[in-house]
């Protein structure tokens, strides 16, 4: 259940707006890149000192500031009145079990995502919190820690590689939510291969474990489609073009995005259904060796009903029973016994019943 409420015990009855980080920590020091970029032109720089990242502002690029690792929440508190970012919006950067969102303020745009890897050694899927604030003509991303999820746009923006160079922050943001959803895909293949495992196993060589396999893997299901489906509502947001931070082109390129998020979701419910059916399939094949075990045993019970019959029959207590002074009656007995179940053995596969 900690997975899907992230709290800290410090921020229990703390006023909206104070800034406690709430989360796992990776980094001992937040490491802080900027990128800034026109059509001709790019640089970087890489520091720890968010005070000369501000310095090195040019107000005629397109700026690019990467946060990584959320600890140290003097940068954060810099960053809030560097671009006077609400308190709240603050608070919600610290506290990383916050779901997909957007937030429309009058003068910026505040939004939350997920990034969603599998590890498959602990088979479990694991979120970081990715959060963005689209001022002016710059992007502040604030993330966990380095995951690598952006290396490929930072090698476009250093090659100058397709359009990224040529247009506006607003692409810039549209490019980097992109590359979130693009790895959903990657992840959701790892997770996909999950199951087809599990399921091979289901029907070919089902085991004790199996159960317990299926039931983790309904709980990731859950905690997936938890941090999937509000992305949808996010990017629709952003498309519908009521608001005056991106620009008709972009919304262009956000409308594919759309689509491939409900891609995506459609992917996460087949799987969910799949989830299902083999917690079907698996206890019908409970019932199924449960009614095996069961036809055999009443199998074998209805074979010693006429045994025991004529056992009890014999070893009745009377003085006289003419078959007991027969030279072979012991023999005789046990030749009717085998040509009795040897009949009840026809009948019964004659019936199909074995």
């Amino acid at each position: 259940m900690s997975r899907f409420i992230v709290t800290n015990p410090k921020k229990v009855g703390s006023a909206p707006g104070t800034l406690v980080h709430i989360g796992s920590k990776f980094k001992e020091r937040s490491e802080i890149t900027l990128i800034q970029y026109d059509n001709e032109t790019e640089e970087m720089l890489h520091t720890n000192n968010i005070d000369k990242c501000f310095s090195h502002f040019n107000a005629e690029k397109v700026k690019w500031l990467n946060i990584e690792g959320l600890q140290d929440i003097s940068i954060i508190e810099k960053i809030g009145r560097q671009f006077k970012l609400h308190p709240l919006l603050l608070e919600d950067i610290l506290n990383t079990g916050q779901r997909a969102k957007i937030d429309d303020y009058d003068n910026y745009v505040f939004i939350v995502l997920k990034v969603l890897t599998y590890n498959k050694d602990l088979k479990k899927i694991k979120s970081e919190q990715v959060s963005f604030v689209f001022i002016d003509n710059c992007i502040i991303s604030f993330q966990e820690r380095d995951i690598g999820v952006f290396d490929n746009i930072k090698n476009r923006i250093k090659v100058s590689n397709g359009n990224i160079r040529k247009l506006g922050a607003d692409y810039l943001l549209y490019t980097l939510i992109d590359a979130i959803v693009d790895s959903y895909f990657v992840m959701l293949e790892n997770f996909g291969n999950k199951i087809d495992s599990v399921e091979d196993q289901l029907i070919n060589k089902p085991e004790k474990g199996i159960l317990k396999s299926i039931h983790n893997l309904k709980r990731e299901m859950l905690f997936l489609r938890n941090s999937i489906w509000p992305l949808r509502e996010v990017v629709s947001i952003l498309i519908r073009g009521d608001n005056c931070h991106f620009t008709e082109n972009t919304i262009v390129y956000l409308r594919d995005v759309y689509d491939h998020i409900i891609q995506i979701i459609d992917t996460v419910e087949v799987y969910r259904d799949m989830l299902s059916g083999m917690l079907d399939t698996y206890l019908s094949s409970i019932s199924n060796k449960t009614n095996d075990v069961m036809k055999v045993l009443t199998i074998i019970s209805t074979i010693f009903i006429p045994i025991t019959f004529l056992a009890g029959v014999y070893g009745m207590n009377f003085k006289y029973i003419p078959e007991l002074e027969l030279p072979y009656g012991y023999g005789l007995f046990w030749v009717i016994v085998v040509i009795i179940t040897l009949l009840m053995i026809r009948y019964f596969k004659k019936k199909m019943w074995i």
